[in-house]
C-alpha cells in the first residue's frame, strides 16, 4: 500500500512581511464591514422615521439607497468569503472554493502556464527579439562584465574545490592513478616501448648519456682506483709500486671511456645496444624478468611516498586553485577575463557567429519547451496538490484578500447608487400617473 505523502509547507514571506499583510487585511476588512454596518444603521434609521411618522420626502430615497447598499455588501461579502471558507461556518454548496478545488486550481494553473508562457513559438519569438548574444557582448565589453564573469567563475572554482570531500578526492585519484597503474603487468608494455624506441633509433641519446656518464665518472675516479688497489695489493708491496699501478690503471680506464665517448661505432656502444635489445625482449618474454619487474612495481606502489601521493596531489591542487581563484591578479582570473573579452569581441564584430548563437539559443529553448514543458509545469500542479488545504487558503487570502475587500466596498457603494437610481426612476415614472 502506498504511503500518503505528507503535505508540503506552503512557501510564504518572512514573518515581518506576513504580519504587515495581516494588519493590512484586517484594516481593509474593517473598512468594508464598517460600510455594511453604516448602511444597516441608515436603513434602520429610515424605518424608525417611517414608523414614528417623522419621515419626509427624502426618507424613501435614503432607505432605498441604504437597503440596496446592504444587499450589495452582503452579497459581495458572501462571494469573497466563499472563496476561502464556509460563510458563518455553514457548509453551503460551492463555498470554501479554494480549499475544495485546490488540486483542480493547481492543474489549471499548470495548463495555463504551459499554454501561455512555455509555448515554443512564443519563447522563440521573445528570444529572437531579445538579441541575447549581442546584449551579452555589450554587457561584457561596456559594463565590466568580463571582470565580473572572471570573479564569479573564480568564486565557483573556489566553492567547488573546497566543497569536495578530501577523502573522496584522494580515493578518486588513487583509483584513477595508483590502482590503474597497478592493474597491468609493467614488463611487457615497457619491453614493447623500449623495442619500438630501438627500432626508431631513438635510444641513441640514452646510449650517449650512459657513455658520457661513464667517461666523467672514470675521469674523476683516480682516488677510488687508488683506494681499491691499496685494499687488494699485498701489504709487503712497496708504495711506489702501488702508486704506479694505480696511476696506470686509472689512465687506461680514462683512455678506454674516452675512446668509447668519441667513437660512435665502438664495440662498447654496440654492447650497450645489444643489452638494451635483449632487455626489451626479456621484459616481454622472460617470466623471471617479468616477475622481477612486478616485484619492483609492488615495492614502488607500496612505498610511503606513493601511498601519500593522492593526498599530497589533491592538497597541492586544491591549494593552488584556491590561491588562484582568490587572487584577482592570478593567471586563472586573467585568462578567464581575456577569454571572455575575446569571445565577446568576436560576437560583437562577427555577424555569422552572433546569428549562429541566436539560432542555438532559440533552438535549445524551443526544444526544451516542446519536449519538457509538461514536466516543468507539472511541478506546479504536483506541488499545489501536496499543500495543506487550510494553509494554502490562508496564504492565498493573505496575498489577495486586501484587494478583494475593495469588491465588498464597491458592492456597497454601487448597490446603494443602484438602489437610489431605481427608486428615483420609479418615483419619476409613477409620480406622473
Amino acid at each position: 500500500m502506498t504511503t500518503p505523502t505528507a503535505p508540503l509547507p506552503v512557501p510564504g514571506p518572512s514573518p515581518e512581511v506576513e504580519a504587515e499583510r495581516r494588519r493590512d487585511l484586517r484594516r481593509h476588512k474593517a473598512v468594508a464591514t464598517g460600510l455594511l454596518v453604516f448602511a444597516t444603521l441608515v436603513y434602520l434609521f429610515c424605518r424608525w422615521t417611517e414608523a414614528t411618522g417623522r419621515d419626509g420626502a427624502w426618507t424613501g430615497y435614503l432607505r432605498a439607497a441604504s437597503e440596496a447598499g446592504m444587499v450589495g455588501a452582503l452579497a459581495d461579502w458572501f462571494a469573497v468569503t466563499a472563496l476561502f471558507r464556509h460563510p458563518l461556518g455553514i457548509p453551503v454548496p460551492h463555498t470554501a472554493i479554494i480549499k475544495q478545488k485546490k488540486d483542480q486550481v493547481g492543474r489549471s494553473l499548470s495548463e495555463f502556464v504551459g499554454e501561455n508562457f512555455l509555448n515554443a513559438t512564443l519563447i522563440a519569438r521573445k528570444l529572437e527579439d531579445a538579441r541575447i548574444p549581442e546584449r551579452a557582448a555589450g554587457w561584457v565589453l561596456d559594463r565590466g562584465g568580463a571582470e565580473r564573469t572572471g570573479a564569479e567563475a573564480a568564486r565557483l572554482v573556489d566553492l567547488v574545490v573546497n566543497g569536495i570531500d578530501a577523502a573522496e578526492a584522494e580515493q578518486l585519484i588513487r583509483t584513477l592513478v595508483i590502482d590503474r597503474a597497478a592493474e597491468p603487468e609493467w614488463g611487457p608494455p615497457l619491453g614493447r616501448a623500449l623495442q619500438q624506441l630501438i627500432e626508431d633509433g631513438k635510444v641513441e641519446p640514452a646510449v650517449d648519456a650512459v657513455v658520457v656518464w661513464l667517461d666523467e665518472k672514470a675521469t674523476g675516479s683516480g682516488d677510488l682506483v687508488a683506494r681499491l688497489l691499496d685494499e687488494r695489493t699485498p701489504t709487503w708491496a712497496p708504495q711506489f709500486v702501488r702508486d704506479l699501478v694505480g696511476d696506470r690503471v686509472h689512465r687506461e680506464l680514462v683512455a678506454f671511456t674516452r675512446d668509447v665517448r668519441e667513437d660512435a661505432d665502438h664495440e662498447a656502444r654496440h654492447a650497450i645496444r645489444r643489452f638494451l635489445l635483449q632487455l626489451s625482449q626479456d621484459l616481454q618474454d622472460d617470466p623471471a624478468m617479468i616477475r622481477r619487474v612486478e616485484d619492483l612495481k609492488g615495492d614502488i606502489l607500496g612505498s610511503a611516498p606513493v601511498r601519500a601521493l593522492p593526498a599530497n596531489l589533491w592538497e597541492s591542487l586544491r591549494s593552488t586553485l584556491t590561491d588562484m581563484a582568490r587572487d584577482p591578479e592570478s593567471l586563472l582570473r586573467r585568462r578567464i577575463v581575456a577569454w571572455v573579452t575575446a569571445f565577446a569581441t568576436r560576437v560583437r564584430t562577427e555577424r555569422e557567429l552572433r546569428e549562429d548563437l541566436d539560432r542555438r539559443i532559440v533552438g535549445a529553448a524551443s526544444y526544451l519547451a516542446e519536449n519538457y514543458a509538461g514536466e516543468v509545469t507539472g511541478i506546479i500542479g504536483e506541488t499545489v496538490e501536496r499543500w495543506d488545504a487550510d494553509e494554502a487558503s490562508d496564504r492565498i487570502e493573505l496575498m489577495v484578500g486586501k484587494d478583494l475587500q475593495f469588491i465588498r466596498v464597491n458592492g456597497t457603494v454601487v448597490g446603494a447608487l443602484a438602489g437610489l437610481a431605481i427608486y428615483t426612476l420609479s418615483e419619476l415614472v409613477f409620480g406622473m400617473l
